[in-house]
Formats: C-alpha cells, structure tokens, sequence
C-alpha cells in the first residue's frame, strides 16, 4: 500500500554572493519559487571563498497522525517512510557523483514570498520567511544556514545529477508521529565532505567583513570542488506529479487461502504446506472488531461435515502449526488466530486430515480452550466452509499464460475513494468442462500468490505509481476466494486524466516478475 503526503512550505536558503560577487544573499527568501536548489561552490568570488545553497520542506503531521488512528497507515514498524524529491532540469552545470543528506530541523521556520533565484533580490528584511540567517522574522537560526538535531541524516548517493531523491526518513518521521521530536521538517543539503571547504583559519570567522563573517560554515574538511547546481521541483510546480511527497510504503497484501486452502503433503516443504485463512467480520456493511476480542487472540478449529456437506459435524480435526505431515507429534485441534486490521483477523494452519474429505468447517471462537465438538457453539463467532486441493507432481514444465479481466473495474472514481479493485485470472485458452456450461456456473478465478501492480498516466505514460515488487511489496496484491484486488488511494492522482493499470506475476522458472500484456483503463474526477 501507499500513501502521498504533500508538503505544505519549501523554501531555498543560501549565502551565495550577488552579481557583484562582494555580497552574498544571505538575506534572499525563494518561498514562492516553483524550484528548489542545491549547490556547493568553492572559489567561485576568490581563491577559498565558499558559497552553499540548503533546501527546507515541510509536511502536516496532523494528516498522518489521524490517518494513523482512522486505521489507514499502518502501525510503527510496519511502513516505510520516504522524502520523494522529483529532479528539474536545467540548462546549468550539474552535478556528478556526490552525496546529499537529509536532516531533522529543529526550530520553526517561516516560508516566505520571495521569487528570486538569480540575484538574490528578494530580501526578507525582518518581514516573513527564513533566510540563511534567520529561520523567521522575529528569530534567527543558532547556526547559520538552518538548526537540525544531531541525529545521524538520511543519505543518498548520486551519480549523473538527473537522479530524483528517495530517501529512507522513517526515524525522523515517527519521532514526529510519537511526539518524542516536534515537526519542523527537513533540511537536505549536500554531505559535508561535499560542501565546499571553509576555515576560521582563513580569515573568515574573524576579519569582520560584513561579506564573510557570520554567514560562512565551518567546514574544514569539506570539499575544494564544486558540486553544482542540483535542482528539484517544489510544491508550487504545476507538475502535479514531480511534487514533493513523503510516501508510505507497507505490504497490506492479505493472502486469504480459502480458495487456495491444500492438505499437507510429503512432496511439499513445511512452508507450503501452511494455508493461512481469514475471518471478515462485517457489521452492517462495515469491517467492526470482534467487541469481546477487540486485537487479542483468536482460536479456529476444523471439522468435517455432516452427512449432507451441510454443517460442522464430530470432533476437531487434527492440525499442525508447523507443516509437518510426517510425524504424530505437533499436531493439535486448534491454532491461535490473531488481529491484522479493524475487524480483520487471521489463523495459519496445515492441514494433516485424509484427502477424502471434499468439504471441512473453519469454526472461529473465543476462550480458554479450543473447540473440540462440533456441538460446542457457545463460544463460536463465524463457521466457513472450505474445499481442499491436493498437490500433485507432473513430469513436465508448464509454461503458464493467462488471460486478464477487471469486470468491476468503473470508468470514473472520484479523487476521495479507496476503491478494492479486483482482477479477474484465468489460464489462457482454457476451455470450459461440459459441467460448467451446462450449470452456467460462475468460474472462479486463479488465484496468483505473487503479483504486482503499476499505474501510469494515459495521455504521457508517466509512471506514477511504479512496481514496488522489493522486500517492502508495496504494490503486491492481495486475494481471498474471490481472486487478487487490491486498494487504490485516488487521492494520490491528478483529477481529470485517464489512468492504466499494468500487472506483473512471478514466475518461478526465470525468478523474475512478468508483465502481463493488458492494461485497464479508469479515470479520476474532481471530488
């Protein structure tokens, strides 16, 4: 899953020198600029002199905090923060094979008016914004150029210049979250070793000269080369999508084996072997956690079933938290199930039961035992139904195609939703049995256990939501008994343009991702 945060100011602030090169703008404010910008440049008015640019961004933690306790973000621990900062390209030197960081500020800081990137003319003058100096009109910074908290900075490494920034920031955010740190947002700068090299030794700090002191860092072992000039898209580009964000990235993928639930088997590793089943527990139409479990435990049972497939009949039947099949010990009548999100809860199981049984019962309950009777109702929250499958080996490789459909798929959805959206697979030419059409039954559909999705803009093929297939699977989807969906987050997309959605599955023989050859098309309206 992914969630977008927009900033709410930016600035750049620097001390570089005017056109005269004998005074530096350390006064300038480029709050109202579409543009932000990084630079180092050492010696460009004299022999050492040293000249730096500091980008400041800023983000509503009040946003995340209610969407954290409205159940729309996961919990700590479980998501992964990222400052997005989106190249802008420019006509000017750019920089090569350096470094930036990304660092908490520690003050309140104002954005600002000011335009001027080129002469550095727009000068705060004690009116709102920060600047090299000062982090607002009544205040100034301790440290020129912008207070941060000691923390270790957020690094990336970057080798042409074109690159966009995606930098792990989730410690910084969740002290945010958790009130241990205030937000004030971020300072990105290039790494010290790559700012340019600036001394008391040299005169700078203690000279008195208006152009020099007080507004150059101490940098000893910084760089004599310059790294210029790295530019990003800010918030008040009209790129919609070259934006600055903070994303959220979490696997919320559930793989629901209900429709996929197989008895354990010999031939089969443990890990296989484990089905994992999931318990829904809606209340007029709406997920609600169980009032007497809330986040707690769980239990489940299986049973067979009556002489007419009908209902739960007799005793529990035997289980294995393990996977095992080939030894008598470990196995139980009963698993621990237990909270994954409101109203959503799961148990994972193998199944050691004969592989005559069609049909078994999953009985969910509460207690301090499990269930071992069918007749034991008392305590019962919600009895399923399941239909095993066996594993069977085969003597050749298969190779797989598929056909894809989205039947739920609308054309519009408007830019609030958080739309399920379910994708409908079955193997390529496959033909129907005699049984099937002759009952017109409804053909369920394959269910692939490793699949990604990706979105991009129609009318440009801008990829603005990539695959996110790594160890974080952002973008894996989940499935149930119904076949693999996921949810979309609309408000991350621009209003007014037509999307695609892009597949790829796994696949075991080439250990790579595949790109399904459909694409399914929706637009987003304004609100």
């Amino acid at each position: 899953m992914i969630r977008r945060y927009f900033a709410t100011k930016d600035n750049t602030i620097t001390n570089a020198f005017e056109e005269d090169l004998s005074t530096r703008g350390t006064g300038s404010n480029m709050g109202a600029s579409d543009i932000l910008e990084v630079f180092s440049i050492y010696g460009g008015a004299s022999s050492a002199s040293s000249e730096l640019s500091r980008v400041l961004i800023q983000f509503n933690t009040n946003d995340i905090i209610a969407d954290r306790n409205a159940d729309k973000l996961a919990a700590s621990g479980s998501v992964t923060w990222y400052l997005k900062m989106y190249d802008a390209p420019h006509s000017r030197t750019t920089p090569r094979d350096f470094k930036m960081e990304v660092l908490s500020v520690s003050r309140e800081w104002e954005e600002g008016y000011g335009l001027d990137m080129e002469t550095y003319k727009d000068l705060t003058k004690n009116n709102i914004g920060s600047n090299w100096l000062s982090a607002s009109s009544t205040e100034g910074w301790t440290n020129v150029g912008g207070d941060t908290h000691s923390s270790l900075p957020a690094v990336q490494a970057l080798e042409t210049g074109f690159e966009d920034l995606t930098i792990n920031v989730s410690d910084f955010v969740e002290q945010w979250i958790d009130g241990t740190r205030s937000n004030y947002g971020f300072l990105i700068k290039l790494s010290s070793s790559y700012e340019a090299q600036a001394s008391s030794s040299l005169g700078f700090f203690d000279t008195g000269d208006n152009n020099e002191s007080g507004s150059v860092i101490h940098n000893a072992t910084g760089s004599t080369d310059s790294y210029y000039t790295k530019r990003f898209f800010g918030r008040d580009s009209e790129f919609f999508f070259k934006k600055p964000v903070l994303e959220a990235r979490w696997d919320d993928s559930k793989r629901d084996d209900r429709g996929n639930f197989y008895f354990s088997s010999s031939v089969a590793p443990a890990s296989d072997n484990m089905n994992t089943i999931y318990l829904y527990n809606y209340v007029r139409g709406r997920l609600r956690n169980i009032p007497s479990i809330g986040k707690n435990l769980i239990f489940v049972s299986l049973f067979s079933g009556s002489s007419d497939n009908s209902a739960p009949y007799g005793d529990a039947l035997r289980l294995s938290i393990s996977g095992g099949v080939a030894s008598e010990s470990g196995f139980q009548h009963a698993v621990t199930g237990g909270y994954v999100s409101t109203g959503i809860y799961s148990a994972s199981v193998a199944f050691t039961g004969s592989a005559q049984l069609d049909r078994v019962f999953d009985v969910w309950y509460s207690g301090s035992g499990p269930v071992t009777s069918a007749k034991t109702a008392a305590l019962q929250f919600h009895t399923g139904s399941i239909t095993p499958k066996t594993f069977d080996s085969s003597d050749f490789t298969e190779d797989q195609k598929y056909t894809l459909s989205m039947p739920s798929l609308r054309d519009q959805y408007r830019k609030s939703e958080t739309p399920k959206l379910r994708l409908y697979v079955r193997e390529k030419d496959w033909s129907p049995n005699i049984y099937n059409v002759a009952t017109r039954n409804s053909i369920p559909s394959l269910l692939i256990e490793s699949s990604s999705y990706q979105i991009k803009r129609a009318i440009d093929d801008e990829i603005v939501i990539a695959y996110g297939t790594g160890s974080l699977y952002h973008t894996g989807l989940s499935y149930d008994l119904s076949g693999n969906y996921f949810k979309l987050d609309t408000g991350m997309l621009e209003e007014g343009y037509q999307y695609e959605i892009y597949y790829s599955f796994f696949d075991e023989d080439s250990n790579s991702y595949i790109e399904q050859p459909y694409k399914f098309k929706f637009r987003v309206s304004e609100e």
